[in-house]
């Protein structure tokens, strides 16, 4: 079961997972409210989920153009 959480986590950005670390909150409760909270606005959330996904791959670009490894100098 484990190996497939850590699948769909990689395969689904890791927002929640990210959430859960930045706030000391288990990342299975932000998912299931996550789930809840979409269910009773119809769909809604997911935008906001998207754009979270979309600041954490830039974020990672900047980290990595920032500070670059002795094979990229």
């Amino acid at each position: 079961m484990n190996k497939l959480r850590y699948f769909v986590e990689d395969q689904i950005f890791g927002v929640c997972a990210q959430l859960g670390e930045k706030l000391n909150f288990p990342a299975s409760s932000i998912r299931k409210y996550f789930i809840y909270a979409t269910f009773m606005t119809f769909g809604s959330p997911i935008i906001l989920y998207l754009v979270l996904a979309f600041w954490m791959e830039i974020r990672q670009h900047w980290r990595k153009h920032n500070s670059p490894t002795i094979w990229e100098l």
